[in-house]
């Protein structure tokens, strides 16, 4: 094996679900389906953001952008992943590999901040409401949005760096549904210390520090939602926030089991599950967790309905 460590790789080949093909057909149908609706559900909840005066908020403002990465970071795999399980495998150029590889670390990375930043403007309205107006305002909105992209970049461009650079020996056979980091580090030879240590740090400075945020805010929020004398108030105040917690442990629950742990003798059926979560599931539902479960939405939901409606009668 040493002898192969400097094996220029040109291509990657991308196989998906090679034990079982007869399942071929029936996944491209439902993942197909989950694409669908993760196209029409977020694309609805950014059009009815952008419509509704009622939804003109910070909490709104940024879950219309959580929608609108949703999509992108849905789009940069799964109809790659379509293509593949019609054609029971993809090649992958290894400019293509990287360039998918960047932008689905790019939105990954925005998608944990925005959450993160979404977990502190709800402690801010819980917490501190008679300052919300004041902190929260259009400029603190853009400018925390803008660092979330700068951030984003700065992770994605240096982890795709840092893979990239890694000397891969063998089978160039990605054993996955997309470039991505777990199948990647199984193809490395040779010296990859240096290149481990940057993930570890991107690892730890991206995800745990999301996470720490986000536990730090609802610790906080929960303080004050007991403090509340009323059950009724502490119900209405807590299912302010029951939507954001939903989507955090769906979107963190997945990344966290798939990027935090070793990369050696795993389950490729186990890590294909996983990827199909955080890649196909967690977009799918988003924008129907925060319909379900918020007044808001559910309200300007069933008013876009009577509207187009009304407008459709002679």
């Amino acid at each position: 094996m040493a002898g192969r460590n400097d094996t220029v790789v040109t291509e990657f080949f991308l196989t998906a679900f090679p034990e079982h093909p007869e399942w071929g057909l029936p996944l491209f149908l439902v993942f197909l389906s989950f694409y669908l609706l993760t196209l029409l559900g977020n694309t609805g909840m950014v059009i009815l953001i952008r419509v509704d005066g009622r939804l003109h908020t910070p909490m709104y403002f940024f879950l219309g952008h959580l929608s609108f990465v949703d999509i992108c970071y849905s789009s940069v795999t799964v109809p790659q992943m379509l293509a593949m399980l019609l054609e029971r495998g993809a090649v992958l150029s290894y400019t293509r590999c990287a360039a998918q590889f960047f932008l689905f670390t790019f939105f990954a990375s925005i998608d944990c901040y925005l959450l993160a930043i979404m977990a502190y403007d709800r402690y801010v309205a819980v917490c501190r409401p008679l300052l919300y107006v004041t902190v929260m305002t259009e400029k603190a909105r853009w400018g925390l949005l803008a660092a979330a992209y700068a951030a984003g970049f700065s992770s994605a461009f240096v982890r795709t760096v840092t893979a990239f650079t890694l000397s891969f020996c063998g089978t160039n056979e990605i054993d996955f549904i997309f470039c991505d980091l777990p199948p990647l580090l199984k193809l490395t030879c040779g010296d990859s210390y240096t290149q481990e240590v940057v993930i570890i740090v991107f690892a730890i400075f991206v995800m745990p520090l999301c996470v720490l945020v986000i536990l730090v805010s609802y610790v906080f929020i929960i303080v004050a939602i007991m403090r509340i004398r009323s059950a009724g108030g502490r119900a209405k105040t807590f299912s302010t926030c029951a939507s954001h917690l939903t989507a955090v442990s769906l979107f963190f629950g997945t990344l966290i089991f798939m990027y935090l742990r070793g990369n050696s003798g795993q389950s490729s059926e186990e890590d294909r599950a996983v990827s199909v979560l955080y890649t196909v599931v967690t977009p799918m539902l988003n924008p129907f967790i925060y319909s379900l479960r918020n007044k808001e939405v559910k309200e300007a939901v069933v008013k876009a309905l009577s509207r187009s409606k009304s407008h459709g009668r002679p």
